[in-house]
């Protein structure tokens, strides 16, 4: 069995852009880890954020501005939990959803996808394999299937939420998604010479 592939890269904003590098998530045990990483990167308190795709399973978006606590986006909670680095991204999400300082930006998310389900489910997307049918709404752990934490972390940079649910969507391509988005913030050629 090959080994399961995993690209991640940090984008560091600075005053002519972004900087892009491909970094290694061998030292990353937890999210603090990837905090540091993503400070390290950092120039003066300006935004960074890791982008983390393994095989178009699925992807991830980290924030981290300055010392605040990192935001997180995955675009399928159920399969990142499957995996060692997604899983450090989706027990984090889990513990804050029952954490009471958590903001409503969880609770907005759930309705959306909730909203988005209802959709799906009436157009007859019900065709799905029996294994997921098994499933249900909650992947390993009890994490959901689907996208899963902040769809506002892109927000001020010009990527709405439902920009980012629909890079998130069935079908979606999380290598595809990562450079719809590193386009939308100027620096998709970066990336793609990284890759």
């Amino acid at each position: 069995m090959s080994p399961v592939a995993y690209f991640a890269a940090v984008l560091a904003r600075t005053d002519g852009g972004w900087d892009v590098s491909e970094t290694e998530l061998d030292e990353v045990e937890t999210l603090a880890d990837l905090a540091d990483l993503a400070r390290e990167a950092a120039q003066d308190d300006d935004s960074v954020l890791v982008f983390i795709e393994q095989e178009d399973a699925w992807f991830a978006v980290i924030r981290v501005d300055g010392e605040d606590d990192p935001r997180i986006f995955v675009s399928d909670g159920a399969a990142a939990a499957r995996s060692s680095y997604g899983s450090v991204l989706t027990d984090e999400l889990v513990d804050r959803v029952g954490d009471s300082d958590f903001d409503d930006d969880f609770d907005t998310l759930v309705a959306e996808l909730d909203d988005e389900s209802a959709e799906s489910e009436a157009a007859g997307q019900e065709e799905e394999e029996e294994e997921d049918d098994d499933q249900g709404a909650a992947g390993s752990g009890g994490v959901p299937v689907g996208p899963l934490g902040d769809c506002e972390l892109l927000a001020d940079l010009g990527i709405a939420s439902g920009e980012l649910l629909g890079l998130s969507g069935e079908g979606a391509v999380p290598g595809d998604a990562l450079s719809e988005i590193a386009e939308a913030l100027g620096c998709g050629e970066v990336l793609e010479a990284v890759r």
